[in-house]
């Protein structure tokens, strides 16, 4: 049997022809403490499970609404323009959705700029004309929103009594304000550390990854991706390589700052290490020694699994008091 889950996926969010007119949801979120419980509730109410999504959402500066770039596996990716209320309550987004193409990330956030970056694995589920989806977002946690997509001529009260029925029927309580981007730009900001406030480059984040599945590690079987990005804008990515005599094996930090200083050198504003595994991946203390050669105490330091990221440092924060090319002087 043929997989159709992209184009399953693709009516189930949208049902939209290449270009999508006006478009409305009556819509909900809230913070979700139990997923497990919420999704067979879901599934006993007669909702049709759609799998699981993996999601990048780069939000851009704009004066008014909000615009954002969605790129999905399995799926395409696809320019949304919305606006709906920030409280929390039951409200109505209107939008807009046009197919992106290769590309549009970056010339947006040359133009623009990138505002912050929202990564989540959604598992998607239908019931009725409403997408009940459970969220599992990198850096804020577990959540369930519920959209009731709206025709062109609804008055909204269909919309509106399905949300309410199912908010009761899945025990949704307080709601949530705003959007993921808003609050995931809250908790960057929150840290007194300047690293914290700071969203992950998408492009470094995605280098550190795939150098990750590229490493040689046949003795330790833990493959590690690194990526350093430099002031001028210049982004190098390294992976571990081990040796049958083990010391003379390479961290995957120090292959990124090899190809770096190869390249041609530089001042390193950003690390991202990236690892597929279920704790924090921080550089080893010769690593954090390496680092501290092209980098300064503020800069970010990301630290991330193959899905989300799970904690962003600095090489301050990673190493601190510590011996530097200033003190050769």
């Amino acid at each position: 049997m043929v997989d159709d889950r992209h184009s399953v996926h693709a009516r189930a969010r949208y049902s939209l022809g290449a270009v999508s007119g006006p478009r409305r949801n009556v819509e909900l979120k809230a913070t979700d403490p139990e997923p497990a419980r919420t999704l067979e509730r879901a599934l006993a109410l007669g909702a049709a499970d759609h799998g699981v999504i993996v999601q990048r959402d780069t939000y851009f500066r704009v004066p008014d609404g909000r615009l954002k770039l969605r790129e999905e596996e399995p799926g395409e990716a696809h320019l949304i323009a919305y606006a709906r209320p920030d409280d929390a309550a039951v409200r109505v987004s209107a939008y807009r959705v046009v197919p992106a193409s290769e590309g549009t990330r970056e010339a947006l956030a040359e133009t623009v700029g990138v505002d912050v970056v929202v990564e989540k694995r959604r598992r998607l589920l239908l019931w009725e004309t409403v997408r009940i989806h459970l969220d599992e977002v990198s850096g804020l946690g577990a959540f369930v929103e519920l959209e009731a997509v709206a025709e062109p001529d609804s008055d909204l009260s269909r919309e509106h009594a399905q949300v309410a029925h199912l908010r009761e029927a899945l025990g949704i309580g307080e709601l949530h304000e705003g959007s993921y981007a808003d609050a995931l730009r809250t908790t960057l900001n929150q840290g007194s550390d300047p690293s914290l406030r700071v969203a992950p480059d998408p492009e470094l984040l995605a280098m550190a990854r795939e150098a990750a599945t590229r490493a040689y590690a046949p003795y330790s079987d833990f493959p590690v991706g690194a990526a350093v990005r430099t002031e001028d804008g210049r982004r190098y990515a390294g992976a571990n390589v081990e040796n049958s005599a083990y010391p003379q094996g390479q961290c995957a930090e120090a292959s990124a700052l090899g190809a770096m200083v190869a390249g041609g050198g530089g001042r390193v504003v950003e690390v991202v290490v990236a690892a597929p595994s279920e704790q924090d991946c921080p550089p080893c203390g010769g690593c954090r020694q390496r680092l501290r050669e092209f980098t300064p105490d503020d800069a970010p330091i990301h630290l991330a699994d193959m899905e989300r990221v799970r904690r962003t440092t600095s090489l301050g924060e990673l190493l601190p008091l510590s011996f530097g090319p200033e003190h050769l002087a």
